[in-house]
């Protein structure tokens, strides 16, 4: 097959692996005060947006993301009513939020306003009008900060932004002083729900990091996965309670309660879903535990103080 394309959007994911996608047409580019952002039309994924030259969703299997991002967290919480999300730029995660019946109260801050509001001019197809939601409080603030110098509580946090890179914007919301912040934060059976970067066997140290972090703050810590094409590596994330497990919840179970609480059909999660991805692959568990105990006293994710 001949190649089409003329410019190619190349994913670096170290020094001798990438990920090179042919580029249709650039909608969006800007260097905020915060990130580089790229909007780009792929000709195999469509519509992407890139943060610091990494994709963060596509218009191909944005689905995959964020419905195991968000659905899990809040059908295992008894009444998830207030919900507080950090990141979240495209609208996509505010728009899974709002399709459960029993949300009354969804904020959501990116401290980005010029990501927000280009996707909400060039994607509609993430947001579908979310952002325009009455029951959506919608800042553009630190959110560390918002949540250290308030006292409301909330049922569900969601975290969704880019993993942490030393130095980088996201990288103090991924210590333990911020997670212990968000549990206190939590209502008594909350849950908090984010993506913890690869699963491959070729980078495990982040999604490591996290787990190991998350254990020093909550009493329950799942670690999942799934698959999401335009990421090329298999995709890590978890989810963390003051009480509630994900994997005690049986297929049957979860079937219910999306039936019960969700509205509109879903394209990747339900019941059987929700089993196989908190199964983590025996090679995937193996290398976990050596890596837990590898970054205890080294990774500064988890020494953060």
């Amino acid at each position: 097959m001949p190649i089409k394309s003329s410019r190619w959007y190349i994913e670096a994911f170290g020094p001798a692996e990438a990920h090179v996608l042919g580029i249709r047409q650039i909608l969006f580019s800007r260097q905020t005060a915060f990130q580089a952002v790229d909007i780009y039309d792929l000709e195999t994924y469509g519509k992407a947006l890139i943060l610091d030259s990494k994709i963060q969703s596509s218009a191909l299997d944005e689905f995959i993301y964020h419905e195991i991002l968000i659905h899990p967290a809040l059908l295992i919480h008894p009444d998830p009513r207030r919900i507080f999300i950090v990141g979240g730029g495209e609208g996509a995660t505010l728009r899974e939020v709002l399709r459960h019946r029993t949300v009354e109260r969804a904020v959501m801050v990116d401290i980005d306003q010029e990501v927000v509001e280009g996707c909400r001019q060039v994607l509609p197809e993430w947001h579908q009008g979310a952002f325009d939601d009455p029951r959506v409080e919608l800042k553009h603030l630190d959110a560390r900060k918002y949540l250290e110098e308030r006292d409301e509580t909330f049922d569900v946090i969601i975290i969704d932004i880019s993993e942490p890179i030393e130095e980088g914007p996201a990288y103090l919301l991924f210590t333990k002083e911020f997670y212990e912040i968000v549990r206190q934060r939590l209502s008594p059976e909350g849950t908090i729900a984010l993506q913890a970067g690869t699963v491959s066997l070729v980078d495990l140290t982040c999604f490591a990091a996290i787990h190991k972090t998350l254990q020093a703050v909550f009493p329950v810590v799942a670690p999942c996965w799934a698959s999401v094409p335009s990421f090329t590596l298999p995709w890590g994330f978890s989810l963390a309670s003051k009480g509630p497990d994900p994997r005690a919840f049986a297929p049957a179970a979860i079937d219910r309660l999306v039936a019960d609480r969700v509205k509109g059909a879903l394209r990747y999660y339900d019941g059987e879903t929700h089993q196989m991805s908190f199964l983590l692959p025996k090679h995937i568990r193996t290398r976990l535990a050596e890596e837990r105990r590898l970054i205890e006293d080294n990774h500064p994710l988890y020494i953060y103080h």
